[in-house]
């Protein structure tokens, strides 16, 4: 019996020493990731966004082929009250986080349900007009199955919900 303790003792100590392993490397592979995506492209340069990749995992409102195409939003308030109504539109997002905002321009993060995928979600809000530009890509992948365009026109709807 005491022999049988300790041979499960063993198991469980084995797969402890392998979850602390598994989140030192994960700690360690992570910033590089984020990273990888601050120097991606994303941003506003000279007024556009980034334009998407060749893969089916984005989607952007300005000079975007029709496989990566998707309307910008447009709003009948001033500026500032339209980027308000999108924050708060965006902090009830499921899984999606604001981590990069200034007057014109908002990044969020918005990470997938099971696998934990990071999708950057990008607007621009150009100071002499009244649209909301719109980019939304995955980092890693060919195929989203549709989820940045659903995901961008389910923002659309709230926005429109809440008169913007």
């Amino acid at each position: 019996m005491s022999h049988l303790l300790k041979g499960l003792q063993q198991k469980f100590l084995r797969s402890i020493t392998f979850a602390v392993l598994l989140t030192l490397i994960s700690s360690l592979i992570f910033p590089v990731a984020t990273s990888w995506a601050a120097s991606s492209g994303l941003g506003v340069d000279n007024g556009y966004l980034s334009s998407c990749p060749a893969s089916d995992n984005c989607v952007v409102s300005q000079n975007a082929d029709s496989k990566h195409t998707i309307n910008p939003i447009t709003y009948h308030r001033d500026r500032d009250a339209a980027r308000e109504i999108l924050l708060k539109v965006l902090s009830v997002v499921p899984r999606t986080e604001v981590i990069e905002q200034t007057p014109n321009y908002i990044h969020a993060l918005s990470k997938s349900r099971i696998f934990k995928f990071v999708d950057d979600v990008e607007f621009y809000l150009p100071p002499n007009e009244s649209v909301i530009h719109l980019r939304s890509a995955s980092r890693v992948g060919e195929s989203d199955l549709g989820v940045n365009r659903r995901r961008m026109e389910q923002i659309r709807l709230a926005l429109l919900d809440l008169k913007i």
